[in-house]
């Protein structure tokens, strides 16, 4: 991610960094979209930027209809402007992914499951630990996969690309001042 793309995100970003919906959450659903892209096939562009635009125009930790949506939007309107090299393939799959992401649905191509899959593999983090019912690749249900996200998500895994992360945008934030 570049600097110019975490200060587009975090522009618009009312909540804690690292709060429920933040950047450690980001990073997780990162790190949870790569390990199951390897096993899914998924395009891991477009799970890497989900990882970082589905929460990204929440408003409250709680329920919070249409943050997907705007989230969505944030990367078309990116997209637009340049700022966001996708082909239209891969906007229109983060698109779906992001605008869809809490409706619970189950049935998408590879790349969306897997990006809806990496979001909930990080449920732990409210303490709900997730049903393999409601996960869309047998990557996912996977007990091993199931075990290495819950305890990652249950003890506030920070990745070490949010440490840098959170670095660039105190770092933003400062000279803002």
């Amino acid at each position: 991610m570049t600097e110019e793309l975490l200060r587009s995100l975090l522009a618009g970003y009312s909540l804690p960094w690292n709060g429920v919906h933040g950047l450690t959450h980001w990073g997780r659903v990162m790190e949870n979209g790569r390990r199951l892209a390897e096993l899914t096939g998924a395009d891991l562009r477009v799970v890497e930027l989900f990882a970082l635009f589905h929460d990204c125009r929440r408003i409250n930790e709680g329920t919070d209809p249409g943050h997907g949506l705007r989230g969505a939007e944030l990367a078309r309107t990116l997209y637009e402007a340049g700022a966001l090299e996708l082909s239209g393939v891969q906007l229109v799959q983060l698109h779906w992914a992001c605008e869809h992401h809490t409706d619970g649905l189950l049935a998408a191509d590879a790349t969306v499951e897997t990006c809806w899959d990496a979001d909930r593999l990080d449920l732990g983090r409210v303490r709900t630990t997730p049903d393999p019912r409601y996960l869309c690749t047998a990557a996912a249900r996977d007990p091993a996969v199931l075990e290495w996200a819950e305890k990652r998500s249950r003890s506030d895994h920070r990745t070490p690309e949010v440490d840098g992360w959170l670095a660039w945008a105190a770092a933003g934030v400062a000279r803002e001042r």
